[in-house]
């Protein structure tokens, strides 16, 4: 006769699961963030952790102008986000999200360095919408077109060609320099203002409503079209929409068009309304913050406004955080990344359970 020894803790899949069960369970892991954030506070600075957490809401709302900044930075976020997930919901891993801005981004600089006072300034600004629209979208097609030919892995794709992006905008950068061996852009068109998108109220507001809208569409795109339904099917299984009659290679072309295209639209919004100006750092890592917010939010684009919200309201707070209490930036950063990091394994307790037996128990 074997005995066998039964494991202390045995893990198996959940079936089905409430939303309500879901987001208790999400609940109950912010709130265990935070407790825990309030312990790290103590012990590591002496400071009140409320003291703390009301840095970090300050740092976000604690003027009208921060408040308006917060929108605005939510907005580009969730805009970035929303371009990756039609990517990432068909499991084709567009990584090149930071690339696509960028090159959206130079595309929407361009135009506006070089045609101002060359066409009429009411033709200009859709003209710069359109080119880093299109800019984006076809340095998307590119790791894309090797995708559906070839079956290249379009994760170490789209992630070099980033690089190549950052190279290329480094180089204008260089040959369009202002003043003259700065190796920056400097602010175009400061005095005319042409070119520069127009304002709703004030700079941030035309940003927001724009990325609104794009997220109704997107969510209605992905729940209740037909390409939406393509998408979901090619993720799940290649082999069966092409049993189905989906024609696999033009639903990943089709799909990495739309994220290129989406991206560009954040590089024409970042130049043309935010900065007025592009460099290497526009984008600011916000191409690689944007797969987490995907994830997190399940591919929900109406999620995503909650989850950007969360991160970029951290983030500010950091600042905050540093410059109040003398900290090391870091401190918000460590912050930031606990309260992340139970959110993200609040997702294994949705998904999974975990069963506890006596220990040393025998099986025959």
């Amino acid at each position: 006769m074997n005995k066998t020894h039964q494991p202390l803790i045995h893990i198996s899949r959940r079936g089905a699961i409430s939303s309500g069960s879901a987001l208790a369970i999400r609940l109950a892991a912010i709130l265990l963030a935070l407790l825990l954030c309030a312990a790290v506070t103590m012990v590591t600075t002496g400071e009140n952790p409320l003291a703390i957490f009301q840095s970090i809401i300050r740092g976000s709302f604690g003027t009208n102008r921060k408040m308006w900044l917060f929108f605005q930075n939510t907005a580009i976020l969730l805009c970035i986000s929303l371009a990756v997930t039609p990517a990432f919901k068909m499991r084709c891993w567009n990584l090149g999200a930071e690339g696509q801005v960028l090159i959206g981004a130079l595309a929407t600089g361009a135009c506006m360095l070089q045609l101002a006072g060359k066409i009429p300034d009411w033709l200009l600004i859709p003209v710069m919408f359109i080119s880093g629209i299109l800019a984006g979208a076809v340095w998307a097609a590119i790791p894309a077109l090797f995708k559906a030919k070839w079956n290249t892995n379009e994760t170490l794709f789209t992630l070099m060609m980033n690089y190549v992006a950052t190279q290329l905008v480094a180089y204008f950068c260089v040959l369009w320099e202002n003043p003259r061996g700065s190796a920056q852009i400097g602010i175009i068109n400061q005095r005319t203002k042409t070119g520069w998108f127009p304002e709703v109220y004030n700079k941030q507001l035309l940003v927001i409503l724009v990325i609104a809208a794009l997220t109704f569409l997107m969510y209605v795109y992905l729940r209740y079209s037909k390409h939406g339904f393509e998408i979901a099917v090619v993720g799940e299984s290649e082999r069966t929409a092409r049993y189905i009659g989906i024609k696999v290679g033009r639903v990943i072309i089709r799909t990495m068009l739309l994220s290129g295209a989406v991206c560009g639209l954040a590089g024409a919004l970042l130049v043309g309304s935010v900065n007025h100006t592009f460099s290497t750092t526009i984008v600011d890592g916000r191409g690689f913050t944007a797969v987490m917010v995907s994830w997190l939010a399940k591919f929900n684009p109406i999620v995503m406004v909650l989850t950007s919200a969360l991160l970029v309201l951290m983030d500010t707070g950091a600042s905050d955080i540093s410059t109040s209490f003398g900290l090391n930036q870091s401190f918000g950063d460590i912050l930031t990344g606990i309260i992340i990091f139970f959110i993200i394994g609040s997702e294994f307790f949705i998904n999974y359970k975990l069963h506890l037996s006596k220990a040393g128990k025998e099986h025959a």
